[in-house]
């Protein structure tokens, strides 16, 4: 399709699926969710919420960054937690991730998750004009 770009990145995990890791379409970079997969090891953290969150953001940052861009690009994200319990914990890393910058952010409860994840975060980029 013109004007599409599949973006794919081995600094996070691969798609285990028919999706792409994000699409750049227009001026948007649409995410595909992360799961806490260390994609050297292809390790789950599954124990420690925020340890899950790290590894998360830093797999949503590979995925920007093989785009081109970096968090502060980031409009609109969604997460979805095994556990609302998690949610303040959750939101302490997700804050120290995007520092002063503060995207449009819908959060939920899921009933499952991937791999056992805790934690899944999709998001989306503005790449300009």
């Amino acid at each position: 399709m013109a004007g599409i770009e599949y973006i794919s990145t081995g600094e996070a995990p691969a798609a285990i699926g028919p999706y792409s890791q994000a699409v750049r379409a227009g001026g948007f970079l649409f995410c595909s969710g992360q799961i806490p997969k260390d994609p050297a090891t292809g390790a789950m953290k599954t124990s420690d919420i925020r340890e899950a969150t790290d590894r998360v953001l830093e797999n949503l940052r590979a995925v920007l960054e093989a785009a081109g861009v970096g968090p502060d690009r980031v409009v609109k994200t969604t997460v979805y937690l095994a556990d609302l319990r998690d949610f303040e914990a959750m939101n302490e890393r997700y804050a120290a991730f995007f520092g002063d910058h503060r995207p449009a952010r819908a959060t939920v409860q899921a009933a499952r998750l991937p791999a056992g994840s805790l934690v899944e975060i999709e998001a989306v980029a503005y790449l300009g004009e």
